[in-house]
């Protein structure tokens, strides 16, 4: 597959895709390993806190509301959002929890990546999607490595 050229007011939001999809690489690495899943468990929190949620209320306010609310692409979207929000809550079977969010992550961004964003590209105006870049840019988290405990380089 080639290469989607991306507008540069959706490169930072590809950028913490690139995070997401290292992630479910972590994921996969330390179940692989045998590493325990509390372990697992603990950088998917810090990860779900810093990266995804600050991630998923910028979408959500400011990427999505350029399409219209009921566009089936957004309702997916949102969907995805909401299901991944549940399993990184799970608390119980957290095994079961991880190998979700592994798949149901990777489904999500590469849907928003090869679909969701072509689709903002073609429609929205470079005036619109020049105001998206700006408030992104405001947007600070730590970096997805500050962690102490690299499991997955085990």
């Amino acid at each position: 597959m080639a290469p989607i050229k991306r507008h540069k007011a959706l490169i930072p939001t590809s950028r913490d895709h690139h995070h997401g999809l290292l992630l479910c690489w972590k994921i996969r690495e330390g179940l692989k390993k045998g590493i325990s899943v509390q372990r697992i468990k603990k950088y998917t929190d810090f990860f779900f806190e810093t990266q995804l949620k600050p991630h998923f209320a910028f979408e959500e306010a400011e990427l999505f509301s350029l399409l219209e609310k009921d566009h089936p692409m957004i309702q997916r979207a949102m969907e995805d959002h909401e299901i991944l929000t549940q399993l990184f809550q799970e608390k119980k079977d957290i095994e079961s929890a991880l190998r979700k969010i592994e798949q149901q992550l990777q489904e999500h961004i590469r849907f928003e990546e090869r679909v969701l964003f072509n689709e903002i590209q073609v429609v929205i105006d470079e005036e619109k999607l020049n105001k998206i870049e700006k408030i992104e840019s405001e947007i600070i988290t730590p970096n997805p490595d500050d962690w102490d405990d690299k499991f997955w380089e085990r």
